[in-house]
């Protein structure tokens, strides 16, 4: 199973796709700034890193035209950052490419599909359900 999921892995297509290079952190961005703009200090607690990486994420999404430092005219020390209109079409493109199955799964038949389903549940029961079975 380690095997395909690796061999379908959408790292390679999302780089190819978007031109953001290797690394997770610039799509991980995108997607969370689909919803709205976000403070670097907000966006780095959504991606689960520190605000100076935050800031250098966002450095090279601005420099690609992906995303805008816009101004929080209530409060000078918020720096809210959002897409751009290049950067809202990167993030639809990176969710059609993350959330389309591989084309295996594509091509399976629906009761193969329902076997699949039917193992993967058993498989994600906690293992002492799994040590009852005969």
């Amino acid at each position: 199973m380690s095997d395909f999921v690796h061999r379908h892995d959408p790292g390679d297509e999302l780089r190819q796709a978007l031109g953001l290079g290797r690394g997770s952190g610039r799509v991980r961005a995108l997607m969370h700034l689909a919803d709205g703009p976000l403070t670097l200090a907000e966006l780095a607690q959504q991606l689960g890193i520190d605000p100076p990486y935050a800031t250098v994420i966002a450095n090279e999404l601005q420099a690609l035209g992906l995303l805008a430092r816009t101004r929080d005219d209530h409060d000078r020390r918020r720096k809210p950052v959002e897409l751009t209109a290049r950067g809202h079409e990167a993030a639809r493109r990176a969710q059609d490419i993350i959330t389309r199955p591989p084309s295996l799964l594509r091509d399976m038949s629906a009761p193969d599909l329902v076997r699949l389903w039917d193992l993967l549940q058993q498989l994600s029961r906690p293992q002492e359900d799994l040590g009852t079975q005969g």
